[in-house]
C-alpha cells in the first residue's frame, strides 16, 4: 500500500482515487489528441479520394485555426465564469461531451461535414483543457503539483500508447479511428466526474454575469498586469506554444509524407517515442518540484530547440542516417512535449492568486491558442506556396519558422520570476528535504 499512500499524499484529500480519476482524465484526452488530432484526421484529409496532399495540409490547418482561434476568443470568459459559478467540474462535462459526439461521426462523414465536426470536436477538447488545468489547484498540495502534474502527463502519455497499441491490434481503418477514440474518450474520462469534488461555495452564474465577461479580455490583462512576471510568462508561451501545438497536429503527416513511413509504421515510431515521454514526465514533474518550473521550463525548451534542428535536418538525409538522426529528434521532441505541459501550468498556477485561477488559466488558454492559430496557419500557409517548388524542402522550411517562434518565447520567459512569495499560495513550500522521496515512478492502481 506504500506506492497508494504516497499517491494520496500528493491530494489534498489524502486519497488516491481522487489522484487517479484526475491522472485518467490526462489518459481520456490524450487519446483524442493522438488518435484524432495527431493520427487520423491529417492522414484523412491529405488521402487522394479527399483533398490530396497539399490541399489537404491546408484544410487541416485551416480547420485547427478555426477551432482553436473560436476558443481562443471565448477561453477568458469561460474561465472567468467558471470562478464566479465556484465550480470547474459542470464545463468540464459539457465540453467534453461536446468533443467526444462529434467525434463519433468524423471518419463516416462526406469530406466537408467531416471538417466540420473536427471543428466541433477540437474546439471542446481545448475548451474542457481550461477546467482540467484548473482543477490541480483542487486537487494537489501547492508543494506537490508538480509531481502530480508530471504523473498525469505520463498517464496522458499512457493514453497514447493505449490507442495506438489499439489502432495497430485491431488494424482500425483511418476512417474508424475517430469513433475508437470517442468511445475510449468517454470510457476513460467517467472516473474524473466520480472521485474528484471542489470545495467551496456554489456560486450562481445571472445572464448579467455573462454580459459582464464579454469585456473580460481586456480585465484579465489588466488583472494580469498586477501579478509580477505573470503578464511577460504569458507572451513568452505564445511564442514557445507555437511549436509545441503545431507539431501536435502535424507529427504524423510528416513522419508519413516527409520521411516516407508507412501508416501502421508511422504509429509504431510515435508509440516508440512515446515510451521515453513517458520516463521524462516524472523527471520533468521532480525537477519542476526541485529546480522550479520556469528553470525546468527553460531546460525544455533548449531541448526543443535541438530536437527542431535535428528533426530539420533528417528529412534532407535518405538513408538509416536520416531515420536514426529522425528518430532521435523525435525523442527530443516528445520528451520535451511532456516537459512543456508539466512545467508551464505549474508555475500558472504557482504566478496566479488563489481568487482568480479559472479566469488566469482562460487567459492562459486564450495565448496557447492564439500561438497555435498564427502558428498552424504560418506552417499550413508555408507548404501551400512552397510544396510545389520545394516538396520535401518546404516541411523543412516549416519546421524551421517553429525554431524561431520558440526561442523568442525563450528569451522572454528568462526573467520571470517564480517564487513562491506573493503567489497566493494557501500553503507554504515545504524544504526539499521535508517533501516525501518520489524516487520511483508511481503506477496509479485502484
Amino acid at each position: 500500500m506504500a506506492p497508494l499512500a504516497r499517491l494520496g499524499g500528493l491530494t489534498s484529500s489524502g486519497r488516491a482515487r481522487v489522484a487517479v480519476a484526475w491522472s485518467l482524465y490526462d489518459f481520456a484526452n490524450t487519446i483524442f489528441s493522438f488518435a484524432v488530432v495527431s493520427s487520423a484526421i491529417g492522414s484523412w484529409l491529405v488521402a487522394p479520394e479527399r483533398f490530396g496532399e497539399r490541399d489537404g495540409n491546408f484544410i487541416l490547418s485551416v480547420a485547427v485555426v478555426v477551432s482553436v482561434g473560436l476558443n481562443a476568443l471565448v477561453s477568458p470568459i469561460l474561465g472567468a465564469l467558471s470562478d464566479r459559478g465556484g465550480r470547474r467540474m459542470p464545463y468540464l462535462l459539457f465540453f467534453t461531451l461536446l468533443c467526444i459526439v462529434p467525434t463519433l461521426f468524423i471518419g463516416w462523414s462526406p469530406a466537408a461535414l467531416g471538417v466540420l465536426l473536427f471543428v466541433i470536436a477540437n474546439f471542446g477538447y481545448q475548451a474542457a483543457l481550461i477546467y482540467y488545468d484548473a482543477t490541480l489547484k483542487s486537487v494537489a498540495r501547492p508543494a506537490t503539483r508538480g509531481r502530480l502534474s508530471g504523473i498525469g502527463v505520463a498517464v496522458g502519455y499512457g493514453g497514447t500508447i493505449f490507442a495506438g497499441l489499439t489502432l495497430l491490434a485491431l488494424d482500425v481503418a483511418v476512417e474508424n479511428r475517430f469513433f475508437v477514440a470517442g468511445v475510449l474518450f468517454a470510457l476513460f474520462a467517467i472516473p474524473i466526474f466520480l472521485f474528484v469534488r471542489e470545495s467551496g461555495p456554489i456560486g450562481r452564474v445571472s445572464m448579467a454575469d455573462v454580459a459582464g465577461s464579454l469585456g473580460q479580455v481586456r480585465e484579465s490583462i489588466r488583472h494580469a498586469r498586477e501579478v509580477p512576471g505573470l503578464l511577460r510568462f504569458l507572451v513568452a508561451r505564445f511564442f514557445y506554444s507555437d511549436a509545441v501545438n503545431t507539431i501536435i497536429v502535424v507529427m504524423t503527416i510528416v513522419t508519413t509524407k516527409a520521411k516516407g513511413f508507412t501508416d501502421s509504421q508511422a504509429l509504431i515510431v510515435l508509440l516508440s517515442l512515446t515510451v521515453a515521454a513517458i520516463l521524462a514526465s516524472f523527471g520533468w514533474g521532480y525537477l519542476v518540484d526541485r529546480l522550479g518550473p520556469r528553470r525546468t521550463l527553460m531546460i525544455v525548451l533548449g531541448s526543443w530547440a535541438i530536437g527542431l534542428i535535428l528533426g530539420a535536418i533528417s528529412l534532407s538525409i535518405d538513408g538509416t542516417v536520416g531515420v536514426v538522426l529522425f528518430l532521435t529528434a523525435g525523442a527530443i521532441l516528445g520528451s520535451g512535449l511532456g516537459g512543456v505541459q508539466v512545467a508551464d501550468r505549474v508555475l500558472m498556477v504557482r504566478l496566479s492568486p488563489p481568487e482568480r485561477v479559472g479566469e488566469f488559466f482562460g487567459l492562459y488558454g486564450l495565448v496557447g491558442k492564439g500561438s497555435q492559430v498564427i502558428g498552424q496557419l504560418l506552417y499550413g500557409v508555408t507548404l501551400l506556396l512552397f510544396f510545389d517548388a520545394l516538396g520535401v524542402g518546404a516541411y523543412q522550411l516549416a519546421v524551421l519558422t517553429l525554431l524561431v517562434t520558440m526561442l523568442i518565447g525563450a528569451w522572454l520567459l528568462r526573467p520571470v520570476s517564480d517564487r513562491w512569495e506573493g503567489a497566493g499560495e494557501a500553503e507554504p513550500q515545504a524544504p526539499p528535504e521535508r517533501l516525501a522521496p518520489m524516487t520511483a515512478p508511481l503506477e496509479p492502481r485502484a
